[in-house]
């Protein structure tokens, strides 16, 4: 497993910024598949084609794999997606021997927070300024 450094969690996130930004957007997307989806679904009545119903499906499963894809890249740097509508990622690292998770979400010009690695978002802290140096 990799872990990062702030400053190297810091380094990389012009490129986790770009990714992240696809899958918050790709996310948002599908949303509006499925809530589409579901609307064509409920009002259709029976006999009627489902055509548009089966579009909506096939761009709602493309759009899955390509939020998937964006997954895989950040997996393969060693970054977890934590949440795909928020745009929220972890970094895997160190403190004091133990290991925790710094903390980002789009939006944040740089990594400002960590959190234990059973404490998810809700328990995201500020780093000190000893551990940004």
């Amino acid at each position: 497993m990799t872990l990062f450094t702030v400053e190297r969690a810091n380094r990389t996130l012009p490129l986790v910024r770009k990714i992240v930004e696809d899958v918050v957007r790709q996310h948002r997307l599908w949303r509006e598949k499925i809530l589409e989806l579901d609307l064509v679904a409920s009002t259709a009545r029976a006999g009627e084609p489902r055509e548009r119903a089966e579009e909506l499906e096939r761009d709602a499963l493309a759009l899955a794999k390509e939020i998937d894809g964006f997954q895989q890249e950040l997996a393969q740097l060693g970054i977890e997606l934590k949440d795909r509508r928020l745009g929220l990622v972890d970094f895997p690292s160190e403190m004091n021997g133990r290991q925790i998770l710094l903390c980002w979400r789009l939006g944040e010009p740089e990594i400002q927070f960590w959190h234990d690695v059973d404490a998810g978002y809700a328990g995201r802290q500020p780093l000190s300024p000893s551990l940004v140096g």
